[in-house]
Formats: C-alpha cells, sequence, structure tokens
C-alpha cells in the first residue's frame, strides 16, 4: 500500500472548526470574518475569536487595537444574542446548543453563582476561559438587568481582546516573533484555557 492509499484520519468537528477559522486570516474580509466569528463564539460557536485575533494582530501589528476593537464589538453583539436566546428562546435554541456542548449541569451550577454574584461573574467570565456562551444564554434566561449586562460584557471582553492587541501591538518584535514561533501551542493553549473553563464549572457543582 503506497502512502496515499493509507487511510485518513478523519478530523473531529472541532479540529475542523479550530482550522475553518484560523484560515480566514489570510482573507481579503478577516476583519468582518473576526466580528462575525467573535459574535458567533459568545452564543453558539465553540472556537474563541483570539485564535483569529492573534493571527491577524501578528500579520499587521500596526493594526492590533483595531482588530480587538472589531472583536470587542463582535463579542459585545454576540453577548446581546446569547441574552436573547436564553431569555426568548431557551426550549427551542438554548437547551439544545447546550446538550450539544454537554454543558448543561455546568449551566445549572451557572444559575446558583449568578444568584450569589450577579453582574460581577460575567466580569470574571468574560476575561476568563469559561465559556462565554454559558454566561451569556444563562444571564437572560436568569433574567440579569439587560443594560448592566451589556455594559459589563463590553467592558470584560474589551479588556481581554485590547489587552491581546496591546501586547502583540506594543511588545516588541521579540514577543511578535516568539508568538508567531509558538503560535500553535499559543492557540492550543487558548484551546486548553476554554476546556478548563469548563472544568472549572464542573468542579464548582
Amino acid at each position: 500500500m503506497t502512502e496515499s492509499e493509507l487511510p485518513v484520519a478523519k478530523e473531529s468537528w472541532l479540529r475542523r472548526a479550530y482550522h475553518w477559522t484560523l484560515a480566514w486570516a489570510e482573507h481579503p474580509q478577516a476583519k468582518w470574518a473576526l466580528f462575525f466569528i467573535a459574535l458567533i463564539e459568545a452564543s453558539v460557536f465553540p472556537i474563541p475569536p483570539d485564535i483569529l485575533l492573534l493571527a491577524l494582530a501578528l500579520g499587521r501589528p500596526d493594526l492590533a487595537l483595531r482588530f480587538a476593537a472589531v472583536c470587542t464589538a463582535g463579542s459585545t453583539v454576540g453577548a446581546i444574542l446569547g441574552y436573547g436566546i436564553g431569555m426568548l428562546l431557551f426550549a427551542s435554541i438554548a437547551e439544545p446548543v447546550l446538550q450539544f456542548y454537554g454543558a448543561i449541569e455546568q449551566f445549572h451550577v451557572v444559575e446558583g453563582l449568578f444568584l450569589e454574584w450577579g453582574l460581577l461573574l460575567v466580569l470574571v467570565a468574560g476575561f476568563s476561559p469559561i465559556p462565554f456562551k454559558v454566561i451569556t444564554i444563562a444571564a437572560g434566561t436568569f433574567g440579569l438587568p439587560f443594560i448592566g449586562f451589556v455594559f459589563t460584557a463590553l467592558l470584560s471582553r474589551g479588556a481581554r481582546f485590547f489587552l491581546e492587541g496591546a501586547l502583540l501591538r506594543w511588545g516588541g518584535d521579540d514577543l511578535r516573533a516568539w508568538v508567531e514561533k509558538y503560535f500553535e501551542w499559543a492557540t492550543l493553549a487558548v484551546g486548553i484555557l476554554v476546556v478548563l473553563g469548563f472544568l472549572g464549572l464542573w468542579l464548582l457543582s
């Protein structure tokens, strides 16, 4: 059997989603793709927009803060979408999405955390590896104040993305060279942090 005849292992849907996200870095409409991925990640999509943000900022460090702004805007709109799904469409959309990601138990954990921490949980979750879609859907389901939720989501996600953009904008050639050299490891670390976020919610249950 020749090498070309060897069976090729099928990629998981999560890895295909990762490669699809990263492929947009070379597209002429990459900024719009970044906005869209940040939007859907805050409500239904599993891959964090940081992966594409890092790739774009590496290619154009002079535009790193602009990319961070686009990412923040998309994520905030996505947070509003997630809130609406949780408030109006829980049974038809939110519950199937949470079941697909195996996050129903984590969702119920979040309910207790919201009762104790309220908007502070949104502030921490938006900057942390806790899956943001769980937070946005839960915020709508459990009736967090909408204006406060939007402001807190904007603040926390903006802090996260602008920090990444600033590091690549002003971190110097050494930092950019390091990120570029170990880009796959860096994006893998982002994915691991997302998994740890799910694990952290599970441990709190």
